[in-house]
């Protein structure tokens, strides 16, 4: 996937694992700070970490409105862990108010459902849109999809059936830390997702 710019939300969390799989997969990654990072890019991951600090950063230095203008023209967007959080329409389990996300995604979405940090666990899941080996998959204070809409699709479940992953048109969501693992095929498929949107 060269010549492919990707950004990676840089303001708090996981975002530099991002950047290193992304330029092991021949992608040019940009680290999105501020508004004018988003010129040129053709996708954005949000990383996992806080999903207020996140949210409310997006909202200090004026990405919340950019963003959700351009979740509204397509434009494709991953979220992990707490970017999934961040993506989704309805949020359960908040310690403060309602959080105010870009209610991009018609999911809700329960933060911290296994615990706390040291209930973090790791197990194989079968993912078919990346293929028939199993994904090994980190879960770190992971949020889990509660509901999902008509037209979200469901990319993976644990055993006990919790939904861990999910897609809607161009937006990806994953409970877990795929920049975590050796294994880039969600990275991949994020790529590949961006590159039809930007070709069409």
């Amino acid at each position: 996937m060269k010549n492919i710019k990707i950004g990676v939300l840089a303001l708090q969390g996981a975002f530099i694992e991002h950047c290193q799989i992304l330029k092991k997969l021949g992608s040019e990654p940009v680290e999105v700070r501020l508004p004018d990072n988003l010129k040129d890019i053709e996708g954005l991951i949000m990383p996992g970490g806080e999903s207020t600090t996140i949210l409310k950063l997006m909202h200090i230095y004026d990405l919340f409105e950019p963003l959700k203008d351009r979740v509204a023209h397509g434009f494709p967007i991953w979220g992990t862990c707490a970017g999934m959080i961040c993506l989704a329409k309805e949020v359960h389990n908040s310690q403060l108010s309602p959080l105010h996300t870009l209610e991009a995604m018609d999911i809700s979405v329960k933060r911290n459902a296994f615990g706390r940090q040291v209930d973090s666990f790791e197990t194989d899941l079968a993912i078919p849109v990346l293929g028939d080996q199993p994904y090994h998959a980190v879960f770190i204070r992971a949020p889990l999809i509660e509901k999902v809409g008509s037209q979200v699709q469901v990319l993976a479940k644990l055993e006990n059936g919790l939904i861990v992953a999910a897609g809607q048109g161009n937006l990806l969501v994953t409970s877990f830390h795929p920049e975590l693992t050796t294994d880039l095929r969600f990275h991949e498929y994020f790529l590949e997702l961006a590159a039809k949107v930007h070709k069409s």
